[in-house]
Order: C-alpha cells, then sequence, then structure tokens
C-alpha cells in the first residue's frame, strides 16, 4: 500500500517538475539562444531539441527509479524515500541545466559559423 502512494505522489511530483521547468527552460532559452547566436531558425531547432533531449532523459530516469524502488512498510520511509527520489530528479535537472548553458557558450563561435 505505501509503495503505491509513494509511487504516485513520486510521479506526480516528478512529472510537475519535469513540465513546469522543461516550458520554463524553453521560453528563456529563446532569448539566450538569440544573444549567442544571432540566427532566428538555428536558436529555434537548438532549443526544441534540448527539449525534446531534456524530456525523453527525464521520463527515461523516472521509469528506472520507478523500477529499482525498495518495498516500503512505514510512512516514515515513504516520506524518506519519496523525498530522496524526488531531490535526486531535482538535483539532475539543475546539473543538466547548467551543463546545457555552459555548452551553448563555450560552443557558440562554432554554432555561429563566423
Amino acid at each position: 500500500m505505501f509503495n503505491i502512494v509513494s509511487y504516485l505522489l513520486f510521479l506526480g511530483i516528478s512529472s510537475y517538475i519535469t513540465i513546469d521547468v522543461g516550458r520554463r527552460c524553453y521560453q528563456a532559452g529563446k532569448a539566450y539562444l538569440k544573444y549567442l547566436l544571432h540566427d532566428e531558425s538555428l536558436c529555434l531547432t537548438i532549443n526544441r531539441i534540448l527539449l525534446g533531449s531534456y524530456y525523453l532523459l527525464n521520463l527515461g530516469y523516472i521509469a528506472i527509479n520507478l523500477s529499482t524502488w525498495e518495498r516500503i512498510d512505514t510512512i516514515d520511509e515513504m516520506v524518506k524515500i519519496t523525498a530522496v527520489r524526488t531531490g535526486s530528479i531535482t538535483l539532475i535537472l539543475c546539473g543538466l541545466h547548467y551543463m546545457n548553458i555552459f555548452t551553448l557558450y563555450f560552443l557558440r563561435k562554432k554554432l555561429t559559423f563566423k
């Protein structure tokens, strides 16, 4: 019983975080990419690729996370395990976001072909 509740909490929270952060990064990323690349169509293409990759990576991580879940016997374990799993997704999203920003910043000259 606790596992099912924990799965539902984890899926709800991680899905909300994934969709909301993806939408926000997609919207804010347009301006950042325009600043770096100065090419409207290239910016839109790169932004869409990043969003698609972001969703695929997160959905895969969420699925793997659910498949390796241990048995939960108490409410304390449920809260602890759900918090740790949700926190790990949040930290991974943060790390990926900053890696993308720095990668695009350092590759901007190669991407613009100038």
